[in-house]
C-alpha cells in the first residue's frame, strides 16, 4: 500500500524538495446498487483502502504539472488556458476547469501522484484521481468546500470535461467514505446515511484480469436506454415505475429488461440497507440475484466476470457474489465468511486460472475513510 512517506520521498526525487501537502482519495466497492444512479435510485458503495495519492507543492505561475509514476509521464496544463486531451490528464485537469467555472480562484502546484486503485477495473480509479486532484487545489488556495460539493463538482469534471455521463455514487463515497461502514444514498435527494457492514463477514475483491475503457463501452448506451424507458412510463426515472407497471407495460424487450434490472436492483438496495444490513447469508443472496439481473436483464457482465462469480458462488465460505461497477470487465466482489477468506482466494483462483487461462488478483477490503490531506512532515 502506498505511505506518505513514499509519496513524499517520490516528490523530492523528483522536484528536489519537500512537498507542502499530500492528498489521498479512496477508490470504491459497491457491495450493491448498480446502474441504479444515473436512475435517481439507490447505492450502497464503501471507500476502499486502495487509493490515489498526489504530494503537491504550490506554484505562482498558474501551471500545473503532474507527474505519474504509475505511467511515468509528465503532463502540464495553464490554469488561465484550458484545452482537451486524452488520457489519465484530463481528470485532473477537468477538475481545475470545473473549479474556475465556479469561480474559484486557484494556485497552480507540481504534483506527483500514484494510484493503488487498479485502473478500468470497476473501482472507480476516475473519481479517486478526481477528489485528490480537488482536495489539492482547495488546500493551496484554501477553499472551504464541504465534501458533498467536492463531490457534486468532481461529477461535473467527469461529465462535462471528460464526457463521461456518470452518477453521482463514485464521487460522494470518494468523498465521504467512512470506516468500517457502507454509505447508503438517495441519489435524487442526495440523502445518506452510514450502515455498519456484518461482522462476521469480508468483502473479497476478485479481479478478472479483463479492462475496458468506460467512456468508449456501453455504459452510455445503456443510459439512454434507461431515460428512453422511463420516457416511455412519462416518469422522471425508473425509480418512479413499479415491477408490475414495467411488467404489464408495451416495451420493447429490451427496454423491459434494462427497467426490470433498475427496479429491482433499488428493491434490494433498499433491502440491504433497511432489513438485512448484518445478515451476511440474506445479503449473499441479494448479491447474487443482483448478479443474475446483471447478466440477463442489464447485459452489463461478461464471459469472464460470469466465470469468476460462478466459481465464487460455489466455493465454501461464500455468502454470495456479483460482479461490481459498470461490468464489461473488470470485477467481481464476494461476500465471505471471515476467516475462509484465504482458502477461498486461494480456490477461487485456481479454478478461474485453469478455465480461462487469465491471471487473476484478489484482496480483501475493509470500508475506509473518504478523501484527506495531510500536511507534509
Amino acid at each position: 500500500m502506498i505511505t506518505t512517506d513514499f509519496i513524499a520521498a517520490a516528490f523530492q526525487a523528483r522536484y528536489g524538495s519537500t512537498p507542502d501537502f499530500i492528498s489521498r482519495a479512496p477508490g470504491r466497492v459497491n457491495l450493491i446498487g448498480e446502474h441504479t444512479d444515473y436512475n435517481d435510485g439507490f447505492v450502497l458503495p464503501l471507500g476502499i483502502p486502495h487509493s490515489t495519492w498526489i504530494a503537491f507543492k504550490r506554484r505562482n505561475d498558474g501551471a500545473v504539472n503532474l507527474h505519474s509514476l504509475d505511467f511515468n509521464q509528465t503532463e502540464s496544463f495553464s490554469l488561465s488556458e484550458f484545452a482537451r486531451g486524452t488520457g489519465w490528464i484530463e481528470y485532473a485537469k477537468g477538475v481545475a476547469w470545473t473549479l474556475r467555472e465556479q469561480g474559484f480562484a486557484l494556485s497552480g502546484f507540481d504534483g506527483v501522484v500514484k494510484t493503488d486503485v487498479p485502473i478500468g477495473a470497476g473501482l472507480s480509479s476516475s473519481a479517486a484521481i478526481e477528489l485528490a486532484t480537488l482536495n489539492a487545489f482547495a488546500a493551496l488556495s484554501d477553499l472551504a468546500i464541504e465534501p458533498m460539493r467536492k463531490a457534486t463538482l468532481a461529477q461535473r469534471a467527469e461529465r462535462e470535461w471528460v464526457g463521461m455521463n456518470c452518477g453521482m455514487m463514485d464521487q460522494m463515497i470518494s468523498a465521504m467514505g467512512k470506516k468500517g461502514n457502507a454509505l447508503f444514498l438517495d441519489c435524487r435527494s442526495l440523502d445518506h446515511r452510514y450502515v455498519p457492514l456484518p461482522s462476521d463477514a469480508v468483502i473479497v475483491v476478485m479481479d478478472t484480469g479483463t479492462r475496458r475503457e468506460l467512456k468508449d463501452s456501453r455504459y452510455n448506451e445503456r443510459r439512454a436506454e434507461c431515460e428512453a424507458a422511463a420516457k416511455f412510463f412519462g416518469k422522471a426515472s425508473l425509480r418512479d415505475v413499479s415491477l408490475d407497471e414495467c411488467n404489464r407495460s408495451a416495451l420493447s424487450d429490451t427496454l423491459k429488461r434494462r427497467a426490470r434490472h433498475v427496479i429491482s436492483e433499488n428493491a434490494r438496495a433498499l433491502k440491504v440497507a433497511n432489513d438485512v444490513s448484518t445478515d451476511s447469508r440474506a445479503i449473499g443472496t441479494l448479491l447474487n440475484e443482483s448478479h443474475q439481473s446483471l447478466r440477463d436483464d442489464f447485459e452489463v457482465s461478461s464471459p469472464a466476470l460470469d466465470a469468476m462469480v460462478e466459481m465464487a458462488q460455489q466455493t465454501d465460505g461464500c455468502y454470495g457474489a456479483r460482479m461490481t461497477g459498470a461490468g464489461f470487465a473488470g470485477c467481481a466482489i464476494a461476500l465471505v465468511e471471515k476467516g475462509c477468506e484465504a482458502a477461498f482466494i486461494r480456490q477461487v483462483g485456481a479454478r478461474y486460472q485453469v478455465a480461462t487461462s487469465l491471471s487473476p488478483s484478489f484482496f480483501v477490503v475493509e470500508a475506509s475513510d473518504g478523501a484527506e490531506v495531510f500536511e507534509a512532515r
